[in-house]
């Protein structure tokens, strides 16, 4: 095995012991866990419950149906969910910059981003990542084919979630404390990647494919799952590996410009 294969397998052994600590300090306080999970699915069903009363009424909406909507949910939550239980720190970065918390990272032997976003899992994301496979099985065909198609469309939702947040997260190394702007940015693209890309037109298309690219989410169900469209899915996969490679870059290029805030601290 080459050296660059024994790094890359050393950095996976990281991932899956920061995962299982993570998992672990969840299931510490059981009760906690568990409403807090619950809670999300249970925000997410309301939203759904409006969705379903809507389609009562108007059947198809510029040609998505209800089980295109459900699918988009679906697609959109699970994704999410996988980011925030596995990369759970994506949202937090303009934070621990601002703060100096980031001197922590930087004094161990790990590729700095990869640590950041490791080491924190998002409880209330267990919900989403449950409401949106249960969504899926009862909307969702089923079969061998139906399930690899939203399994890639879950993970390409999950890396774009990713590595968006980290691009726009790593703004606090260029204009400092960017939380508030992050967290703005965040809501923006949740609000986008939920609602079909058909009723959006113009100007507000555009973004849903460039600067805010949650229309690679949202059109996943027409474009990915009930009918491949091979120009849509190559910008999908596009997207998501643009992204990510963008966002490493962005954020390393960052860290160039930061400056330790001197904090002392400990991981456990």
């Amino acid at each position: 095995m080459s050296t660059a294969d024994k790094r890359k397998m050393g950095w996976l052994k990281f991932c899956w012991t920061s995962w299982k600590l993570n998992a672990a300090g969840a299931m510490e306080f059981r009760m906690s866990f568990i409403m807090t999970a619950g809670m999300m699915f249970i925000n997410n069903l309301v939203w759904i419950f409006f969705w379903s009363i809507y389609f009562k009424q108007f059947p198809i909406v510029n040609g998505w149906e209800q089980d295109d909507v459900m699918i988009m949910w679906a697609i959109g939550t699970a994704g999410y969910g996988l980011a925030a239980i596995f990369f759970g720190n994506m949202t937090r970065i303009a934070n621990i910059v601002a703060t100096g918390q980031l001197d922590l990272y930087l004094s161990q032997p790990k590729p700095v981003l990869l640590n950041v976003l490791v080491s924190r899992m998002s409880v209330t994301a267990i919900g989403d990542l449950v409401f949106g496979l249960l969504l899926f099985g009862i909307f969702g065909d089923v079969s061998l084919p139906g399930l690899l198609r939203f399994v890639s469309a879950m993970l390409i939702s999950t890396v774009i979630f990713v590595f968006f947040m980290v691009a726009t997260q790593s703004l606090a190394f260029y204009i400092g404390n960017a939380e508030g702007l992050g967290q703005q940015l965040f809501i923006t693209f949740i609000t986008f990647s939920t609602y079909p890309t058909d009723i959006f037109r113009g100007f507000a298309r555009l973004l849903l494919f460039t600067a805010v690219p949650a229309g690679f989410i949202s059109y996943l169900p027409i474009g990915w799952i009930r009918e491949f469209q091979p120009a849509f899915a190559l910008g999908a996969v596009g997207a998501a590996v643009g992204l990510a490679v963008a966002g490493t870059a962005f954020f390393y290029r960052g860290l160039r410009r930061y400056s330790s805030g001197n904090a002392i601290g400990m991981r456990m």
